[in-house]
């Protein structure tokens, strides 16, 4: 994968840029959902209002919890900073609500350009964030990259017709082991400071 034509950079935001220790497994525990089944599109298929909201709520206080104690992911802030520096475009595309991630940007001082979440539009895999962006810069899907920890952001990133990168590490693969479908991504990024090394070739 060549970074160096890219004109914008598109990241995930928890497990890709901050660690908020979000347990999913626990979350589906809480709700009542038995099976792998992601958490919104769980919710969103289900008839039961009264069960929609209290599912809605337990996402809600574990995204407080995630936001209040996220911390920065190794080299991820070296890297923006010099995205920036170098005039390339940056933003987040994230499933989680607005509100969670104003305060995980505002704890951090993440800067980047533009900032989408499930509430502004339709959430991945949905491709609509990127092509949101991709019109607010003027620039053509393989102007662009999206950088990722799961499957659905590789989905999303494919919908826009866009490059993208799995974020996965060494302790990724020691916690979730090594999934067939990193294998459909562009790149393999396992150290943001290895791909600043890489533009400033």
């Amino acid at each position: 994968m060549d970074y160096k034509n890219l004109k914008a950079f598109i990241f995930d935001l928890d497990g890709t840029l901050v660690d908020s220790k979000l347990d999913f497994d626990l979350m589906r525990r809480e709700i009542g959902i038995k099976d792998e089944t992601p958490v919104l599109e769980y919710l969103e298929a289900h008839s039961d209002p009264e069960f929609i909201k209290r599912g809605l709520d337990i996402v809600h206080k574990h995204e407080l919890i995630g936001a209040q104690e996220a911390t920065w992911i190794d080299g991820s802030k070296d890297l923006l900073e010099y995205l920036k520096q170098s005039n390339i475009n940056t933003g987040i595309l994230t499933r989680n609500s607005k509100m969670v991630t104003d305060m995980t940007i505002e704890s951090l001082g993440i800067d980047v350009e533009m900032v989408i979440t499930r509430d502004d539009c339709e959430p991945k895999p949905s491709p609509r964030g990127i092509e949101v962006m991709l019109e607010n810069w003027s620039l053509k899907p393989k102007d662009v990259i999206y950088i990722g920890d799961f499957f659905f952001d590789l989905q999303t990133a494919r919908a826009a017709g866009s490059y993208f990168s799995f974020y996965w590490p060494m302790n990724y693969e020691a916690k979730k082991g090594r999934p067939d479908f990193l294998n459909q991504a562009d790149d393999i990024i396992d150290c943001y400071l290895k791909l600043m090394q890489k533009l400033k070739l």
